[in-house]
């Protein structure tokens, strides 16, 4: 919750949450009128990153890492 003061003597004049109000200072007579500020838009993100997380590649088992030769198609004969 937000503390209101008067904007003259600052005299505490309640709490609460606010769009617009209009008070007189029970103090000094000064009449407020408050309105709430819009809400910041924040950035807009993509999903976070795991620390693990790797490199998209194919999950094909049968790839060869490199370096070695293929192996033989097997036949359905």
């Amino acid at each position: 919750m937000d503390e209101i003061r008067c904007g003259n003597c600052r005299k505490k004049l309640g709490e609460g949450v606010f769009q617009r109000l209009n008070i007189k200072c029970p103090r000094c007579g000064a009449f407020n009128q408050l309105s709430a500020k819009s809400a910041e838009l924040e950035p807009q993100r993509g999903p976070k990153a795991e620390i693990n997380d790797k490199p998209n590649r194919p999950l094909d088992r049968r790839q060869t890492p490199s370096g070695r030769p293929a192996p033989e198609a097997l036949s359905c004969t």
